[in-house]
């Protein structure tokens, strides 16, 4: 029997190379049941923690442990469990898969499988590397590692979780699976020999590299073995081995409100995000709308009622506004600081999207935890359902038909996936007919 996946996904963005399946923005016994009845082979269970500190965040996922070990109470069937996190190593690791082990273990192994290859991360000789100009490049020496809340300082994997479990995990503990082992057929046994929750590492240079090690993960766990694994998105591709996906990405567009434009929302801060912002703001019809961050939390209530007049007025003048958080991210004094000014950013944010015009046609969500409360907050979403990628990396979901702004097309767009005109053409292929019209100025 195909076990079902089961993924804790600490942002919105780790269904970016999967379709048909639920995102969940509430884990009661009750959700949790359907989506285990549902015909797709995984779910995905918003967590959102990447956005909060370590202890918020054990605590939600060991809220969302307990149910679930609640709902499988019912459940016949194998499982696995997934933490999902971010292809470049950033996230709370090992808080969130210490808790999933005390609370729905003990299980044979905790396996690392970081790679991500639609958005060029790999990992080889159980190194993790970020692909730039078609060069691998160790994402310690890329800016993801000098994150304020996630840095680190080695990307061998070995070693990253050795620095992460402060020690708890030496170095030379550490199972690895490169890839001359993989390849040759060695990943049953290797499995076969994982006990007492080893820490184990995966290489991966290519889909068919993951799809070999999901054949064997999948057989070992129809057999019994109890694995865990903290994962990007590459993996579950492999493991729910569904069929090709139903949308085109062209196609999306066919979806779109009543041919209207749409809106845009940047939360994401990255260097990528800037450069796609910028980008996009040179298409015709896309309008920028500036949040300036320095105003919060004073200002709060002003600031949204300026953002959405302009919006109403862009979205009357058949333009598609782009709201946007500042440029650049502020300095703190502590982590705690500067989580808390993060939900104060996106808690604006959200107060925008709730009063979005109900013509809006699509909308486009950038950044992950941006993306999380857009789904969870703003729209109010307690369960949606993945149509596919526009983009690769880039999900699309669509709101139900009983929604304030019903069967409207929504995109998940990671702040550290595609290249400079990535964010440019997803809003082209949403909104062909807005992009190519004249260029029209907002009245001041």
């Amino acid at each position: 029997m195909t076990p079902k996946i089961i993924v804790l996904d600490d942002d919105p963005t780790g269904s970016q190379t999967v379709h048909s399946c639920l995102l969940l923005t509430q884990w009661d016994v009750a959700t949790l049941k359907s989506a285990l009845a549902d015909v797709a082979p995984l779910f995905f269970i918003l967590t959102n923690t990447r956005g909060m500190d370590a202890a918020r965040a054990a605590a939600i996922t060991r809220e969302v442990c307990g149910n679930l070990k609640a709902a499988l109470m019912d459940y016949s069937g194998p499982v696995l469990f997934v933490s999902r996190s971010d292809s470049t190593l950033r996230g709370h690791y090992p808080v969130e898969t210490d808790v999933m082990n005390e609370v729905l273990g003990p299980f044979d192994a905790t396996l690392l499988t970081p790679a991500f290859f639609e958005g060029g991360r790999i990992t080889r000789d159980s190194t993790h590397y970020l692909m730039v100009d078609g060069q691998p490049v160790p994402t310690h020496e890329t800016e993801f590692a000098r994150d304020s809340v996630f840095g680190y300082r080695t990307a061998f994997l070995p070693d990253y979780v050795a620095e992460k479990t402060g020690g708890r995990v030496a170095a030379d503990s550490v199972q690895r699976l490169i890839l001359a082992g993989l390849r040759s057929g060695q990943t049953g046994d290797w499995l076969a020999g994982l006990h007492d929750n080893a820490i184990g590492v995966v290489d991966g240079e290519t889909a068919d590299d993951y799809q070999l090690f999901a054949d064997a993960v999948l057989q070992a766990a129809a057999v019994g073995k109890r694995l865990l694994f903290r994962s990007a998105a590459s993996l579950l591709t492999a493991l729910a081995k569904l069929p090709p996906q139903p949308v085109a990405a062209e196609a999306f567009a066919s979806l779109v409100r009543n041919r209207q434009p749409g809106a845009v929302i940047v939360g994401s801060h990255v260097a990528k995000t800037t450069a796609q912002l910028t980008a996009l703001l040179k298409e015709r019809g896309a309008v920028g709308l500036p949040l300036h961050v320095a105003r919060l939390p004073a200002a709060r209530t002003a600031v949204v009622d300026e953002l959405v007049a302009s919006i109403a007025h862009a979205h009357a003048h058949g333009l598609t506004p782009v709201v946007f958080t500042s440029r650049g991210e502020l300095q703190f004094a502590s982590v705690a600081e500067r989580l808390a000014f993060g939900e104060a950013v996106s808690g604006t944010l959200m107060d925008v999207v709730r009063r979005l015009p109900t013509t809006l046609g699509f909308l486009i969500s950038k950044g992950g935890i941006t993306s999380n409360d857009v789904l969870s907050s703003g729209l109010a979403l307690t369960a949606s359902r993945v149509l596919g990628q526009i983009l690769p990396g880039v999900t699309v979901v669509q709101t139900p038909s009983d929604h304030r702004l019903p069967q409207m097309p929504v995109v998940i767009f990671p702040g550290n996936v595609g290249g400079d005109g990535a964010l440019a053409e997803a809003y082209r292929r949403l909104a062909p007919s807005h992009a190519q019209a004249s260029p029209a100025k907002l009245a001041a």
